[in-house]
């Protein structure tokens, strides 16, 4: 009956229970790899949000949907034999309605990504199986139980008189492996054996059983021996750097197709200026044909800049539409929901991004055709992150967490060098064991009763060499070793160079977004004073519908350019940041910007 019962609780084991001590063990070795690697500890877990945004949007919206997958997990129907009747959770009821439209400002779209962005989610979780990774290599170095119960029944019916006997048993056993390679285990048995015909005897037996082994040549040592382990934590670190490095790169990428968008939306509205205004401009000709001061080839140019302003008002608008959708695949939402953008996030970036950096000086009137001509230098006067390079270089050496990753792998590869020529050498295998005690059978139910005495046990110690004779795959490996080593150094190389050509590219970005920013500017001011003036004089009968056409488009162009510049100055900030490795991201997706006023 015990043993009956000790099967009963393992076939209903605790899948929870495990589940939960998972995630317990994962979770504190990753808080303390952010302690250790990043100074810090935030909130973790891979489990999704009870009910995400693109589920909300599903089911407000009454998308199509190909089946319940598309919702999530907590929304599959639990299939037969299911471990959890509790996990996932069931979903909630119906959450309330969401507004119409649905705004998203850059700020609810970082937050977004975090709880949806596919990518994101993997991510999390490829670092969360590093942890469970580690925690199996220190399982190798712990004490190790383990408990086997058995019972046997024996009929032997060759003699004139059956024998039949029950055999229960219970045999524990432990392990353990130390840092230095020595092995230690030790197995016990206990035995009850029973008669189940004749005198229906009975019989105990105890066994205990204890090996040892030590070795001193190939194999041993710390450094070899812990090497699985040491390389386990490394790749938690570099799982947690590639996680923080991605948190940048996502964040900088959602602001990019955010205001890729916005960028899109201005343009769509400048595209409806210009076609309203052009639909002026022809009524303005036609009227001046009736009166006999147009030609009919100037009023027929109007029109045809009207058709092509039309045109390139429902381009626009589509163009915006697909940069949307692009936003919506970043952010993990379906790209059939209906969402809008906060359009004062574009405004908002004159203050924030270029403010600083923009320039009113004027082009000088009072210059002589004939005066000598000096070119202007571009004002090495920028934005807040327009900062030396050298010292922009030593920033991003210093932070990029990618580039400690391969520094670091760089090392990994020299342990591997060494653990490779530790395989080249001979073995040497120190051993040892004792066996005390008997064990009993069903058949031998009628003998006494084990002793169990350690001065009659069975003792001996040997020793075990390997010599290096035959070493083609160990020699093999150590000089596929080398050249893994090499691999890993260029690799490294190659990274610190792209990052010196990011910075490079990123200061080039901002200083020609600046420059652009300024020279638009003054362009938007000329165009519309051109505007204006082309409209009076064709009314004066002083200009032709060409040069209103032609100011028109001037002043659409130039309005495009300074939204452009001020977007691509935006990003190029943002991207400086994520590059030098200073953007902080939280969990919830949040970045925390740098000043390199105040950092040190």
């Amino acid at each position: 009956m015990p043993l009956l019962a000790m099967l009963v609780f393992v076939s209903g084991c605790n899948t929870k229970h495990y589940r939960l001590e998972a995630n317990k063990v994962a979770y504190g070795i990753i808080d303390e790899a952010q302690r250790q690697a990043l100074g810090k500890v935030e909130p973790f877990t891979i489990e999704p949000p009870a009910d995400t945004l693109r589920r909300r949007l599903l089911l407000d919206q009454n998308l199509p949907v190909s089946g319940p997958e598309s919702l999530g997990a907590r929304d599959l129907p639990r299939i037969a034999h299911w471990p959890e009747d509790d996990y996932p959770p069931p979903p909630q009821s119906r959450p309330a309605e969401l507004p119409d439209p649905v705004v998203l400002t850059l700020l609810d779209a970082l937050q977004v990504a975090a709880a949806n962005n596919r990518d994101y989610q993997s991510r999390k979780e490829d670092l969360f199986r590093a942890a469970l990774t580690l925690d199996l290599q220190a399982n190798q170095f712990r004490n190790l139980w383990d408990t086997a119960l058995s019972s046997n029944y024996q009929a032997n019916r060759r003699g004139d008189d059956p024998v039949r006997g029950l055999t229960s048993s219970a045999e524990p056993s432990w392990r353990r492996r130390l840092a230095n390679g020595t092995l230690l285990t030790a197995d016990f048995a206990v035995d009850l054996a029973n008669l189940l015909s004749a005198d229906r005897a009975s019989s105990w037996g105890v066994l205990g059983d204890a090996t040892i082994s030590v070795p001193l040549l190939r194999g041993s040592g710390r450094h070899i021996v812990t090497e699985p382990l040491t390389q386990a934590e490394r790749d938690v670190v570099y799982s947690l750097f590639t996680f923080e490095r991605f948190k940048s790169v996502l964040v900088v990428r959602v602001a990019s197709d955010y205001l890729g968008a916005l960028q899109q939306l201005d343009q769509v509205r400048n595209a409806e200026e210009n076609y309203r205004g052009l639909i002026v401009s022809t009524r303005r000709a036609l009227h001046l044909y009736d009166a006999g001061r147009l030609p009919q080839i100037q009023v027929d140019q109007a029109r045809q800049d009207e058709l092509r302003a039309r045109d390139r008002w429902i381009s626009a608008q589509q163009a915006y539409v697909r940069s949307l959708d692009t936003l919506k695949g970043t952010l993990g939402l379906p790209t059939d929901a209906e969402i809008a953008l906060d359009r004062t996030e574009l405004e908002n970036l004159t203050g924030v991004a270029v403010g600083e950096i923009a320039q009113t000086e004027s082009l000088d009137a009072e210059a002589r055709a004939d005066d000598p001509v000096e070119l202007v230098p571009v004002d090495p006067r920028g934005g807040p992150l327009e900062i030396d390079e050298r010292r922009a270089i030593e920033i991003a050496l210093a932070n990029r967490v990618d580039l400690q990753t391969a520094l670091g792998q760089v090392y990994d590869a020299q342990r591997k060098v060494v653990v490779a020529a530790d395989s080249l050498r001979a073995e040497l295998t120190l051993t040892g064991s004792a066996s005390v005690g008997e064990r009993r059978s069903g058949a031998g139910a009628n003998q006494p009763d084990a002793e169990f005495r350690v001065r009659r046990g069975l003792y001996a110690a040997g020793v075990l060499l390997d010599l290096p004779l035959e070493r083609t795959a160990e020699r093999n490996d150590y000089r596929n070793s080398l050249i893994n080593l090499d691999r890993a150094l260029r690799s490294a190389q190659a990274l610190e160079d792209q990052v010196k050509l990011e910075i490079r590219n990123n200061l080039r970005s901002l200083l020609s977004a600046r420059e652009s920013y300024n020279i638009q500017l003054q362009a938007v001011e000329i165009a519309q004073r051109r505007v204006q003036s082309t409209a009076l004089f064709l009314e004066a009968g002083r200009a032709e519908i060409r040069d209103v056409l032609d100011a028109q488009e001037a002043l659409i162009s130039a309005k495009n350019s300074l939204t452009s510049a001020k977007v691509t100055y935006r990003l190029a900030e943002l991207g400086m940041q994520r590059d030098m490795g200073v953007l902080e991201v939280d969990e919830k997706g949040i970045w925390r910007e740098y000043t390199p006023e105040t950092a040190q």
